[in-house]
């Protein structure tokens, strides 16, 4: 009877312990500094998306050559919608259209269209002599570039079109030379980086992400 009377105060003695010991840990844990938020790094080849004006930023993700008119399509929707229900103008909105992977080819200009449309678009009955969504009289692409939306074009899949245009024995270097002095307005492009790097970090720098197709 003794041993068990002194058992159970061995034993409340020893729950007593345990559950300072837990409340001193508890106070410790409480005491830490919380965790400081993530904080994206900057670079200076996107300083550009930080300088564009507006009240409301979007980033149009297009990969795909049948997602380009839907891309147009969207950039005009998101100003007219935002004229119509916000009574904003076009200075109030930022627009970054990301032309990538089969999208990429129409990030270029006429001058690239008029010398290589049969190969840049092989499947077409007549080879295109100019950019099929910015030809005239619409223009769709320059024009929004004149009501402010930019275009970002894939690096990594335009040295791949440049590699295809010179062909085996051919400078692929000089070809993306050219390429890249004949861009649609208001584009960007960073040589070899792809397309969905700068989509990424559109979205660190504030602009809202819309994947097209």
């Amino acid at each position: 009877m003794i041993n068990d009377v002194k058992g159970r105060r061995q034993l409340i003695a020893g729950l007593g312990t345990t559950a300072a010991a837990v409340a001193l840990g508890a106070g410790t844990a409480g005491a830490q500094a919380p965790m400081s938020a993530f904080q994206p790094a900057r670079h200076a080849q996107d300083d550009w998306m930080e300088q564009l004006p507006g009240k409301h930023r979007v980033v149009l993700d297009v990969t795909s050559a049948d997602g380009v008119p839907d891309g147009i399509r969207f950039a005009s929707n998101f100003f007219a919608g935002h004229k119509t229900g916000y009574d904003l103008g076009d200075g109030d909105i930022a627009i970054i259209m990301v032309l990538r992977h089969a999208a990429t080819v129409y990030g270029y200009g006429e001058a690239i269209w008029a010398k290589y449309g049969k190969i840049l678009d092989s499947k077409a009955a007549e080879p295109p002599k100019t950019n099929p969504h910015d030809a005239p009289p619409r223009n769709p692409i320059s024009g929004l570039a004149k009501r402010g939306v930019h275009y970002v074009v894939c690096g990594s899949a335009s040295l791949g079109i440049a590699r295809r245009l010179a062909g085996q024995d051919g400078d692929a270097d000089a070809m993306m030379k050219e390429m890249t002095a004949s861009m649609i307005p208001s584009s960007h492009i960073t040589v070899g980086v792809a397309g969905v790097v700068s989509a990424a970090h559109a979205q660190e720098r504030g602009f809202s992400y819309l994947f097209v197709g």
